[in-house]
């Protein structure tokens, strides 16, 4: 199984990056996915999860409203649209994905203990 991420880099605050995900070696309509972030010196957090059909979305409360997340489940791709951010979204990204067949995802990163993928930075700039 491999998650390779891409799309991060440098932006000023206001700006939008565009997050993407390329999921192989799996059935990726058998699992829900989210978008983790984690800062130096911090702990790993939630962004966002998505169910496996994607009728289901949320997001960590800092975000809402500004991030978008999405799948393709044909092209076994995660995406997360990041726009206005800040100086505080600045972290390496990483996508994971846990089987699931429910209505709804959970942003709890406990549940994600199988595969994730090796992270992109993000680095958001006043």
């Amino acid at each position: 199984v491999q998650m390779l991420e891409s799309g991060g880099g440098l932006v000023q605050a206001g700006g939008s990056l565009r997050l993407s995900c390329i999921v192989s070696g799996l059935d990726f309509e058998d699992y829900a996915a989210g978008w983790f972030r984690q800062a130096p010196g911090k702990q790993r957090e939630a962004v966002s999860c998505i169910s496996w059909s994607g009728a289901h979305t949320d997001y960590v409360e800092s975000v809402k409203g500004r991030f978008t997340i999405s799948r393709d489940n044909v092209k076994n791709t995660l995406d997360l649209q990041m726009n206005s951010l800040k100086p505080e979204d600045t972290a390496m990204y990483y996508c994971a994905a846990t089987p699931s067949n429910g209505y709804e995802c959970d942003l709890d990163p406990k549940y994600y203990d199988e595969y994730w993928g090796q992270g992109t930075q993000v680095t958001v700039s006043l």
